[in-house]
């Protein structure tokens, strides 16, 4: 009986973004990563999930914010997509887990330590950006801003993992 070893260029990447209620920026990012994956043609090797550290938003859809913005720049919406809190085996699963901003990074301490650089925020992805942390619009309204903030990231992101993953 022959011995298969697992094609590596061949297997689904996870990539979990991690917010605060997962509601707002989480989503988003999530939704614009399939969009820009999609359009790549490389769809179907992510597994792409978002997650909140907090539980008060458990169960709802994203917020009216969030869906409006994606609609406005035709980002389809994650089907079914409610909010969950995150739980220690998202981060077992993950491949790349990816915080919104600083406060997340220190959050996933509490769920157990991830694999050394598995962990990085949103925005290191994007040097350009004029801050590290993606600011939370459910306070602001800004979910234009905080749009334009996540494709950045995102786009970067994307790069980043094709290069590292060679895809």
């Amino acid at each position: 009986m022959e011995c298969r070893v697992p094609d590596k260029r061949n297997r689904r990447i996870n990539v979990l973004f991690v917010c605060t209620g997962n509601i707002c920026r989480s989503p988003m990012a999530e939704a614009v990563f399939a969009h820009l994956a999609s359009q790549a043609g490389l769809a179907d090797r992510f597994e792409v999930a978002s997650a909140g550290t907090g539980d008060w938003h458990v169960g709802e859809s994203p917020h009216a914010g969030t869906l409006d913005v994606l609609r406005r720049h035709d980002i389809p919406t994650i089907p079914g997509k409610r909010a969950q809190t995150i739980h220690a085996s998202m981060l077992t699963r993950a491949d790349y887990i990816i915080a919104l901003d600083d406060g997340h990074v220190g959050d996933l301490s509490e769920y157990g330590k991830p694999a050394d650089g598995k962990v990085s925020r949103l925005l290191d992805y994007a040097p350009d950006a004029p801050t590290r942390n993606v600011p939370d619009p459910y306070y602001t309204g800004q979910y234009e801003e905080v749009y334009r903030l996540v494709t950045a990231g995102v786009r970067g992101l994307l790069e980043h993992i094709r290069q590292r993953e060679g895809i």
